[in-house]
């Protein structure tokens, strides 16, 4: 290899692509190549085999694809998580604006507040779950409080209810850290534009509206995207709270039903032609939210 190649590989700032080849490295590994693989088995009859043996895993083309879309518990499960991410994002969204916004104003135990919201993010799924199930299940907290106005069957085995129960818990979970995204975006709003809004007789309610919410757009942005792109790969939370998406698959998302036919039914073409759908309908929900929500960003 020439010194002009290599300089073409490495560019103007060889330190710097030095830096970066650790992390290229994993991508590739992580993310580039299983998502190849995946693709390729989505297009062959495939199936799990011993170590080293010799196996015909022929080319089956769509195959797979017409399978998956033909499965009523399929697409249910995408119309799942589609529940749950209009409850969740918007909620996620103008919850953690709101607080963000009231954690950076001066006030007392601001500190204390930052870390009980942030609390729920770091703990075990699995000991939150355990809290949750207490509160929601026929005899909870929850019903208790309610009395004769709690849904019958309950949260978490009602049809109707167990998947926006699931998009409140997911919410309140992860809510800290897109706190911390807003409260780290709000240090980047000048003083000076609340300064000039108080002068010209906004109210708090209008300097929000009209400094804060403009001034953090591309903290809303990355949020709408974080929170599409978490809850689309929903998992753990139906698999725990709902007992594996029950009751009947109310709550079960594509992750699940992924899980549920490439591993415990042993049909790894099928579960990674869902995993493919799943990532192209994130992929066009994803740009769809960037070209609308951060279509002012510039």
């Amino acid at each position: 290899m020439t010194s002009t190649t290599l300089g073409r590989l490495v560019g103007r700032q060889p330190i710097g692509a030095a830096l970066v080849a650790p992390y290229v490295v994993f991508l590739l590994a992580v993310f580039a190549y299983p998502l190849g693989f995946a693709v390729y088995i989505s297009f062959h009859d495939y199936f799990f085999a011993a170590p080293g043996a010799q196996v015909d895993r022929p080319f089956v083309g769509f195959d797979n694809y017409v399978t998956v879309l033909s499965d009523p518990a399929v697409r249910r499960a995408f119309g799942n998580v589609l529940v749950f991410l209009v409850i969740n994002v918007p909620l996620t969204v103008v919850l953690s604006l709101v607080l963000a916004n009231a954690l950076n104003a001066a006030i007392r135990w601001r500190t204390f507040f930052r870390v009980s919201y942030y609390v729920p993010y770091v703990s075990a799924s699995v000991a939150v779950v355990g809290v949750w199930l207490f509160l929601f299940n026929s005899n909870g907290l929850v019903n208790s409080v309610l009395g004769p106005l709690a849904p019958n069957p309950s949260w978490l085995v009602n049809s109707k209810l167990a998947m926006p129960t699931v998009a409140v818990y997911v919410t309140w979970k992860q809510l800290g850290f897109f706190i911390l995204l807003y409260l780290a975006a709000l240090q980047n709003v000048s003083n000076d534009l609340y300064e000039a809004a108080e002068m010209d007789g906004a109210n708090r309610r209008q300097r929000f509206l009209n400094v804060t919410v403009p001034g953090v757009r591309p903290a809303t942005t990355l949020v709408v995207l974080l929170a599409t792109v978490t809850g689309a790969n929903l998992f753990t939370e139906p698999y725990l709270l709902t007992g594996g998406g029950g009751p009947d698959g109310a709550s079960a998302s594509p992750v699940l039903i992924m899980y549920q036919r490439g591993i415990e039914q042993g049909n790894p073409d099928v579960g990674s032609a869902i995993g493919v759908l799943l990532i192209i309908g994130v992929l066009l929900l994803a740009l769809v939210e960037r070209r609308f929500v951060g279509r002012d960003e510039d």
